[in-house]
């Protein structure tokens, strides 16, 4: 009965007029930006961060929120259409997406990733509204210890699902601790690695290294790509409802690549991007009925079941941001900077004291996704046009915008400079191909690390034995043990780079 009450409670605050347009506003900007290649949700939060100091905390997360798992949706558009992901996690999806465009069922490839993603994205609510109390009553027995535990146990996770090499995610992950501790230190008041330059001595803006590295770093990179001419199949984009056959062949896909998602949407660092390649591997491990497509040629369940997976792992990832304050991705840790903003310490006690925006964010999900299919489906000839817009129009207007929202941080221009600093970097980690994400993982998670390790020494008098005579700390740290010898097994290890080299 709680749970029926707080969903009540819930959708008495998702339907509001004020919520109902921000989850709108925030489902179609969401939809735009993974239309759009070379966009993302982490810039795109990143940029409008400065727009919420006006905005209560409610409407301004329901906003965040609907852009996070819009542009999940609108990531498989391009994909399908032009072969372009608009969003990482739509990588997979281009595969077979793009192959049913060219034998002209584009139709049926966005009906299915359309649809397939609503359901997906309603189930990853419901373990949400499920499985959020309880794990809120286990945080409140986290102490010091529990928490440096917990925050190990998600860099090695980043590391271990991170895409592509071990060691450049663990360098990235490093390099983000390591900028963490440009600033003051809270115990002692003396600034540290600030190099005497007074606007470092409160630290690197996490907006100004989201924005560089992502924002203005995907654009450099995107220019520095030689333009070819894709063909967009417009022509072919009719008959959006799939066939009877697609749908026996498409739902057992969808229940698997929702269910797959739904548990590694909770895991730090892997979320929709992991959920998406190892929902495509499974599918393709299935047994194949006689007659069916061969998967790279056109398979349905190439589409239905990684769609299904990015978006039920987008919807579960707030989990462990809403109930432990521990963002799993850097979309979750922009979530967790926009609460600070808004005065909300993110973890355990966002239910208890302020249960109106603890449900209402959830219950928003339901109604966000709903708006989706609406949007996807019949306004698919909408976010094609888009798509014409020629690049030398599209990125000057990016960059203005992106360099507008860094200025009025804090309105200074120091916060501009340094984004172009990112800017570059991050073309250095694109050309490297070193993911930005652990970074910013690093990033913020060093200085939580740092305040939780002293306080817990502090507690204990210099005992480094509490981390493991706690129980919960113990059982943490032997869950990032294991999960780095499971990783360096032989054949692990093999099934690993398998999984991220599909797509080539």
């Amino acid at each position: 009965m709680d749970l029926l009450n707080n969903l009540a409670l819930g959708f008495g605050v998702a339907f509001t007029v004020q919520n109902l347009l921000y989850a709108f506003f925030g489902c179609v900007l969401g939809t735009l930006i993974g239309v759009l290649p070379g966009l993302g949700p982490v810039a795109t939060i990143a940029m409008l961060l400065p727009s919420i100091y006006a905005l209560d905390a409610t409407p301004a997360l329901i906003m965040l929120a609907g852009i996070y798992y819009g542009a999940q949706y609108g990531g498989s558009t391009t994909a399908i259409l032009i072969n372009v992901p608009g969003e990482s996690s739509s990588v997979v999806t281009a595969i077979d997406g793009y192959q049913m465009a060219r034998k002209g069922r584009a139709g049926s490839a966005l009906a299915a990733a359309g649809l397939g993603s609503f359901f997906a994205g309603c189930v990853g609510t419901i373990v949400i509204a499920a499985f959020a109390p309880p794990l809120t009553e286990l945080a409140f027995k986290f102490g010091p210890a529990e928490y440096f535990s917990l925050m190990v146990l998600g860099l090695i996770g980043a590391v271990v699902l991170a895409s592509g090499s071990l060691l450049k995610a663990i360098a990235m992950i490093i390099l983000g601790l390591l900028m963490a501790q440009i600033n003051t230190d809270v115990i002692s008041g003396t600034a540290r690695y600030s190099f005497d330059i007074p606007e470092l001595t409160d630290g690197i803006g996490f907006v100004v290294i989201a924005m560089g590295v992502f924002g203005f770093g995907e654009i450099i990179a995107n220019l520095g790509q030689p333009a070819e001419h894709r063909e967009v199949f417009t022509k072919d984009v009719k008959g959006l409802w799939p066939t009877k056959q697609d749908f026996l062949d498409a739902w057992p896909a969808v229940l698997r690549g929702t269910a797959l998602g739904s548990m590694l949407g909770v895991l730090p660092g892997g979320g929709a991007l992991l959920a998406s390649f190892a929902a495509y591997t499974v599918e393709k491990k299935m047994k194949m009925r006689s007659g069916e497509v061969p998967f790279g040629k056109g398979n349905i369940r190439g589409v239905a079941g990684p769609e299904s997976a990015n978006n039920a792992g987008a919807q579960t990832s707030f989990i462990p941001m809403l109930t432990l304050g521990i963002p799993p991705n850097a979309v979750m840790a922009l979530m967790v900077g926009a609460m600070t903003i808004k005065g909300i310490q993110p973890g355990p006690q966002v239910m208890t004291s302020n249960p109106q925006l603890f449900w209402g964010l959830i219950a928003s999900m339901w109604v966000g996704n709903a708006m989706l299919v609406i949007l996807n489906l019949p306004l698919i000839g909408i976010w094609i046009k888009l798509l014409t817009v020629p690049y030398k129009f599209l990125f000057p207007a990016i960059t203005l915008f992106c360099c507008i929202g860094v200025y009025t941080l804090n309105n200074n221009t120091f916060d501009v400079y340094m984004t172009a600093v990112f800017a570059l970097v991050g073309y250095v980690f694109y050309k490297l191909s070193c993911e930005g994400a652990p970074l910013l993982l690093g990033f913020i998670l060093g200085p939580m690390m740092e305040e939780n390790l002293r306080r817990a020494l502090l507690l204990s008098r210099g005992d480094w034995t509490a981390f493991v005579t706690r129980p919960l700390s113990a059982a943490l740290l032997a869950a990032a043990a294991l999960m780095i010898v499971i990783v360096m097994l032989p054949s692990i290890s093999k099934k690993r780079e398998e999984t991220f080299t599909e797509e080539t």
